[in-house]
Parts: C-alpha cells; sequence; structure tokens
C-alpha cells in the first residue's frame, strides 16, 4: 500500500528566522491524521536565516536526528559537545533523561536547510549523548548509504529503536530497488528533485508511506540530482494511512 503525503499539504511555522515544513503534527500545527508513521514521530523541513537559530531548550525520551543538505549547523548541548555540520554530515542525540540544547546558523551571509527528525526509542530514561558522522558523497551516489541504525552498522549513527535511515543522491535516469520486509514499513522522504517510486511521482518535500507490499519498491531518479531518505520502521498500523486521504 502506498500513501502519498504531498509536500504543499505539510504544517508551516514561519517566523523572522526560521521557515519550517512539518510532515507530523508538531507546535501550533495538529492534524489528528498526521500524528507519527511507526516510531517516525517528527519530520521538519527547517530553513534557519543567517545568524538565526533555535536558542537553548529541553528534551527527554526522544531520539533526534539531524541531516544538513545546504549551510552549516551549530549545535551545542548540556553534555558540553559542540560542533558545526555541514553537508554529508548528520548528528543523532538520544535526549533519555533530559538534555538542553540550541542549534544555531553560524553564517552570517548563508541560510541552512536541514531535516530535523525525531524517533520514539525503544525505552525510557536513557542515558543523554551526542554522536556525529561524516558521509562521503561517494557513498550516497546513486545507492542507499545506511546513515542511522539499530547497531551502528556500516558506519552509522546508532538510535535506541529498531529503525534504519538510508539517505541517496539519485542521478537522472538511475534507479535505485528496495525490499519492505516483512512486517515492517518505509517512509521516503523526497528533499529536493523529483523521482517515481513504483509508479509514484514524488516532488522536493513530497513523503511516502509503504507498508504491506510484497514487491521491491523501484526508486527511478527524475532529476539531475534528488536528495531523498528512506526510513526503515516496524510495521505499526499508525496515521497516515490510505484512509486518511
Amino acid at each position: 500500500m502506498f500513501y502519498l503525503r504531498q509536500a504543499e499539504k505539510r504544517g508551516r511555522t514561519q517566523t523572522d528566522w526560521l521557515d519550517s515544513r512539518h510532515t507530523f503534527s508538531f507546535g501550533q500545527y495538529y492534524d489528528p491524521r498526521f500524528m507519527a508513521f511507526s516510531d517516525l514521530r517528527v519530520i521538519n523541513d527547517d530553513v534557519v536565516a543567517p545568524s538565526g537559530g533555535f536558542g537553548t531548550h529541553p528534551h527527554d525520551n526522544m531520539e533526534i536526528v539531524s541531516v544538513v543538505f545546504a549551510g552549516r549547523l551549530e549545535h551545542k548541548d548540556s553534555l558540553g559537545s559542540g560542533s558545526v555540520i555541514t553537508p554529508g554530515e548528520v548528528q543523532a542525540m538520544t535526549a533519555g533523561t533530559g538534555i538542553h540544547h540550541s542549534e544555531f546558523n553560524p553564517s552570517a551571509e548563508e541560510s541552512v536547510h536541514f531535516l530535523q527528525i525525531w524517533i520514539m526509542p525503544d525505552m525510557q530514561g536513557l542515558e543523554p549523548s551526542y554522536r556525529q558522522q561524516k558521509f562521503a558523497p561517494e557513498k550516497m551516489k546513486d545507492r542507499w548509504c545506511l546513515i542511522v541504525s539499530p547497531d551502528g552498522a556500516e558506519e552509522s549513527l546508532k538510535i535506541y529503536q529498531d529503525a534504519k535511515i538510508f539517505q541517496t543522491r539519485l542521478s537522472a535516469g538511475a534507479v535505485l530497488e528496495y525490499s519492505v520486509g516483512e512486517k515492517r514499513a518505509v517512509w521516503i522522504q523526497v528533499v529536493s528533485g523529483s523521482v517515481d517510486v513504483s509508479g509514484n511521482l514524488l516532488v522536493g518535500g513530497d513523503g511516502l508511506a509503504v507498508y504491506e507490499e510484497e514487491r521491491p519498491l523501484v526508486v527511478r531518479g527524475l532529476d539531475e540530482v534528488s536528495n531523498l531518505l528512506l526510513f526503515d520502521l516496524c510495521l505499526l498500523y499508525t496515521s497516515p494511512s490510505p484512509r486518511d486521504s
């Protein structure tokens, strides 16, 4: 089964420094049809203006992943971690029993574009932690690059949930396949460009929920370069579903 979450139907928050699109309910945006997909709770598509950012604020009991696509993102937290991540780098934070952090754009000239992702952990009260990893461009070109996993395989960032995130930069005409395992579900999020996924056309900002699909997914690049993420998750019958259209 497929369900297309169209980019223009997402929620939106706009301030003088932030333009954020919400795939699922977040902040002032609430839609009971779009609360989560399996353990995937948040995908925020954020553009932060030069010198803008999220001031220090708390989180607990959540796995938080940030993937940068343009610009630079500066991270600081109550564990003493501090870094600037750039395109090709990914950060993961286990909020656990509680952590405070800030995320800022250190540039006075260039916006930063990144996805903020929240995944519900498989247990409460974990010890807070922070990690980051850089992935070489060739690892993402026309192939699935594992960036997040439950076991840290292939130099991916470990999170505390039975979930994987793959990233690819797909060239025009390039084709990738992905098999949806038994009792698994897949969410594909297109960041930029356009792709065809087993007959479903997706453009930048679109998401596609896939479950109970026996045939391998066939993903074909349609633009010069298309950036996308694929989430492999436990099959839980949570929104959205084809009945929610």
